[in-house]
């Protein structure tokens, strides 16, 4: 699927793409609403009926992603909310395998996510993956998200970005558009982001089932990881 002759840059995003998104879907659709049900003394589907709108307003903006705004406008310490269930955070197939075998490459290896600075802590705490990156970047970092061409050409100045050999992987379409609209050269999906879901339209873009078929064959043995740290 990849000619990892042309590729000096992979650039990754995190939540759908190497981590499990059931962690995020069932944080903002089932648990945000349960806890600002009961801080209203309202039914759950009166606070569905509530919140959904309010969150789809914000989607694909800053904001959405931002829990700083959402503990300002729900009145809920949402950092604290996620880490009552940070037990649901976890990798997606062969994710970390992936990753180490990118490092084995001498690949130029760069996390690029929407998700808030507190929510990539969260993750970073959880699982360990911060040493397989050269850098990890928050679009909260330039201010814009990865739906807007303002945020690649932030990322382009900042990391010397050669669009011609880099890969990006990511869970939204619209973001691989966004990316496709800037010129970053080689493209892939993901075909199954949230394990408790099934198959998401890509769009007629190539996409990944699981990671392992992105590693050569040599690479798989699981003598060569360290285990997996979990706190």
């Amino acid at each position: 699927m990849i000619n990892w002759n042309a590729i000096n840059t992979v650039l990754l995003d995190m939540d759908g793409t190497l981590l499990d998104l059931h962690f995020d879907n069932y944080f903002w659709q089932e648990y945000v609403p349960q806890k600002y049900a009961e801080r209203h003394g309202i039914t759950i589907k009166q606070s569905k009926n509530e919140l959904e709108p309010r969150f789809a307003q914000q989607e694909g903006r800053l904001q959405w992603y931002c829990l700083d705004f959402w503990e300002k406008e729900l009145s809920l310490d949402i950092v604290a909310l996620k880490n009552e269930i940070n037990h649901l955070i976890s990798f997606r197939p062969n994710a970390r395998e992936f990753l180490h075998s990118l490092k084995e490459r001498g690949k130029q290896v760069v996390m690029i996510t929407n998700a808030h600075p507190n929510s990539l802590s969260l993750k970073l705490e959880r699982l360990s993956m911060a040493h397989y990156f050269n850098r990890l970047i928050s679009a909260h970092d330039y201010g814009y998200p990865k739906e807007s061409q303002a945020f690649w050409q932030n990322l382009e100045v900042d990391i010397s970005l050669d669009k011609e050999r880099a890969l990006f992987i990511d869970d939204s379409v619209r973001v691989l558009n966004s990316a496709r609209t800037y010129g970053i050269r080689h493209l892939l999906a993901v075909r199954y982001p949230d394990s408790k879901k099934g198959a998401w339209d890509t769009q007629g873009y190539e996409a990944v089932e699981d990671f392992r078929d992105l590693i050569a064959p040599e690479k798989l043995a699981p003598e060569k990881l360290a285990p997996e740290k979990i706190v």
